[in-house]
Formats: C-alpha cells, structure tokens, sequence
C-alpha cells in the first residue's frame, strides 16, 4: 500500500507534519480531516505516475468541491477578470498573514471570508481547493491566467522552490503597490484635461445646435437689414448648419473614426506606429517612456531577485512591457543572453533607454549586483515620472483653461460681429440724417 506524506493544521492553525499508507490521496485527505486536520500538502512518498494519478483524484472523489467549483465558473461575472487595486490589496494582505506565521491555507480561507469582490471571493475558493487536493500555490494560481499573470505565477513559484514565499509575496505586493502608485498618478494628471475636453465639448453642442440657430434667425430678419454677414459669423453659422442638419451623420462619422483607430492599433503595424508615437509626442511622450523604464527595469529586478532565471524573467518583462518598442527591445536582450553576451549591447542598440540606465545596468552586470541596480534605477525613474506628471499637471492646467476660453469666446465675438456692425450703421445713419436736417 502506498505511503503519503502530508503537511496540515489544526483548528488553531499549528502546523503538522506526518505519513498515511492508503489506497490513494483522496482516502488519504478524508482519513486527515478525521483527525480533525486541514490538509495543506498531500504527496505520495516516492513520486511517480501514482502520485500524478493521485492529484487526479481528489476530482473524483470530491465531488463535492468539484460541483462548487463547476457551478461558480459558469456564473457570469464570477469567471471574469479582477481590477489591480483589488488584486494588489489581496496580494499586501496574503503577504501580512504569511510573514505572521499563518499557514497558507488559512490564510487563503481568511481572506476569502471578507472578500467583497464576487470574482476574487470564488477565486480564493477554488485556491483552497486545489492546494487541499495536493496542488502548489503557483499550480493552483495558474488555473486563472485571466487574473494572475505569468509574472504572478512564476515569483510564487520561485518562492515555493527557494522557500521564500512570505519574501516573495512581499515583494509581489511592493511591486503592484508601486505599479498602482505611478498608474493613479498619470490618471490623476489626465482626469483635469479630460473633464475640461468633455465639458468644452458639452458646450460646443449646446451652442452649436440650440443658441446659434436662434441667432440666425434673428440675423434673417429686421435686424439683418439685408446687410451682409461678417465673414467669420457667416463660418460659424455653416458649421452649426451642418452639425444640426446632420447631427446623427456627424455622431456616426465620429464613431466611425474612433472604431478605425482601434483597428488600425490592435494591427501589428499599426500598434508599433502608435507605441512609437507615445515615445516621442511632446509633453506626454516622455513621461510615457520614463514609465516605461520604471516598469521594466523593476519588473525584472524584482524577477531575478527572486529566484527566477533571467532567461524566463527576460520572456515575462517582453509579455507585461505594454509598449511594443519596448517589448522589441526586451526581445533582442534575450536572444544577446541566450548566445552568452552582456544585458548591455542590445540594450544601447535599441535606442529606448537613455545612457544613465544602460551606465548603471552595465555596472550591475560587472559588479554581480544586476537586480539591486535595477531596482535603484526603478526608484530614480518613479521619482522622475513623479516629478513629470506634476509639472505636466501644472502646464496642462492653464493650457486647457485658455483652450476653452478661445472656443467659447470666438463663439460669442462670431455672434456679436453683426451687432457690432450694426450699431455703427446705425449711428452714421443718425448723424447723416441730422447733417442733412440741418442743411
């Protein structure tokens, strides 16, 4: 009969360790919870095609865990994805209840008891149930590529093996916590000139299709005289003409041309173009490519810190850089280690990152300490992003301020111009007609 080693805990979350000899894992989890245990860890002594026959079996013979887990992925909303800052809490509080001691297990069960988020609540469900069954944490994270990344996966795997989870876990959480930081700061900076956008435009539509109109009316009528219009009325009396005329036409146009962007992007040339782009567009450009070193090079510093190959880091940075210039660039880094060649050439021929980094990544790389100078230039460029997006912020503020004072302002002089010139019509006719009494 076959012997199975097991890891598992107690009611008050003490660890303990032992060995069944049963017919196969699923009688060796039932004969554990008899005793009053929650297992955590199940494995056949020596390994081998009995052991992989027995991480099958929980999903027989547990058919229980297996119908909750059947019926929760065919719930709509419960399959889907999870916001970072959800799963970056997630990932800060995992790490806390590690460090403290509590088993990974509990710790999973604890978190899925105050879960509000329904997607994330089920996902720490089926967690359990796997690690109950026999699987690792990073084989059970694995099942849901929609929520944990490969990056995720691969530091949790690399904790398992070193025997580091709690360190990596935090250094999981520091990294989201940092990603989150720089993405709420950059859409901080955006929400002013897009609330300032969608309110300019709010006001142009109402201008355009309800005031000018009766502006025009008013210029067809007496008052008009038969006279004619200044040039820049009669242009902004057009406009408004054709995007009330056509106003569902000009909503579809605009439709037409956004759906087109977003194909021509998601096209593998078009992407590159609009990645390049973002690189190089003033004002917003460089901000973009500072964040873009910031992520890579912390990406792949916290990667080899811990644990994981620098060949497999280097394949996670390419898949989670989010800018195909970059990821290119990732991809010649590579293909230079996988030939035994330094981080360094390929990372100066790709023309994305500035000197500094490509200084200190040399230095890091002859010094042996790769991923603590990644790290450094990590912290020196969320500095810089962080700097950057404040005097963006401060530039864009008195900029979009004028921009809406223009709009509207052009508006109102394009409506006042005939009054203007009517008054003064009006007032060479008083003082001809009192010369000519006079005479």
């Amino acid at each position: 009969m076959p012997k199975f080693n097991y890891v598992a805990m107690d009611s008050r979350g003490k660890e303990t360790k032992g060995t069944l000899e049963v017919a196969n894992q699923n009688e060796a989890i039932g004969r554990i919870k008899e005793m009053g245990f929650f297992p955590t860890k199940v494995v056949e002594d020596k390994g081998g095609p009995a052991q992989a026959a027995g991480k099958k079996t929980p999903a027989k013979g547990g058919k229980k865990g297996g119908v909750n887990l059947n019926f929760q992925i065919s719930i709509p909303g419960l399959s889907g994805r999870v916001k970072s800052k959800v799963l970056t809490t997630f990932t800060r509080q995992l790490a806390t209840l590690v460090q403290a001691g509590l088993p990974l297990l509990r710790g999973l069960r604890v978190l899925q008891k105050q879960e509000r988020n329904a997607n994330l609540k089920g996902i720490l469900g089926d967690l359990a149930v796997s690690i109950e069954g026999g699987s690792t944490f990073s084989e059970a994270l694995a099942q849901h590529p929609k929520v944990f990344n490969r990056l995720f996966v691969n530091m949790v795997k690399a904790g398992e093996i070193g025997g580091v989870l709690e360190v990596v876990l935090k250094r999981l959480s520091e990294f989201m916590e940092k990603a989150q930081k720089i993405k709420g700061k950059i859409v901080a900076a955006m929400f002013y000139p897009c609330a300032v956008l969608v309110v300019a435009t709010a006001i142009m539509g109402v201008l355009m299709v309800f005031v000018i109109p009766k502006f025009k009316d008013i210029f067809a009528g007496t008052l008009g005289g038969g006279r004619q219009l200044p040039g820049f009325t009669t242009f902004v009396l057009n406009v408004s003409d054709s995007i009330k005329t056509h106003f569902i036409r000009t909503i579809l146009e605009i439709l037409s041309i956004v759906i087109v962007f977003n194909i021509i992007i998601r096209m593998k040339f078009g992407r590159k173009l609009w990645d390049k782009f973002k690189l190089i567009v003033p004002v917003l450009g460089p901000v973009i490519s500072k964040v873009a070193i910031a992520r890579f090079t912390r990406t792949l510093g916290t990667l080899i810190s811990s644990g994981v190959p620098i060949l497999q880091a280097l394949t996670i940075v390419k898949e989670t850089s989010g800018n195909v210039i970059v990821s290119n660039a990732v991809g010649a880094i590579h293909e230079s280690v996988k030939e035994g060649e330094t981080i360094t050439a390929p990372l100066e021929a790709s023309g994305v990152f500035p000197p500094m980094v490509i200084s200190m990544v040399d230095v890091g790389e002859q010094t042996g300490a790769l991923p603590e100078m990644l790290m450094k230039i990590a912290d020196n460029y969320e500095e810089e992003v962080d700097n950057a997006v404040a005097a963006m912020t401060s530039l864009l503020e008195p900029i979009m301020i004028v921009f809406l004072a223009v709009i509207v302002g052009s508006i109102v002089i394009a409506m006042f111009l005939p009054l203007i010139d009517l008054m003064e019509n009006v007032g060479e006719e008083n003082s001809n007609q009192n010369a000519a009494t006079k005479d």
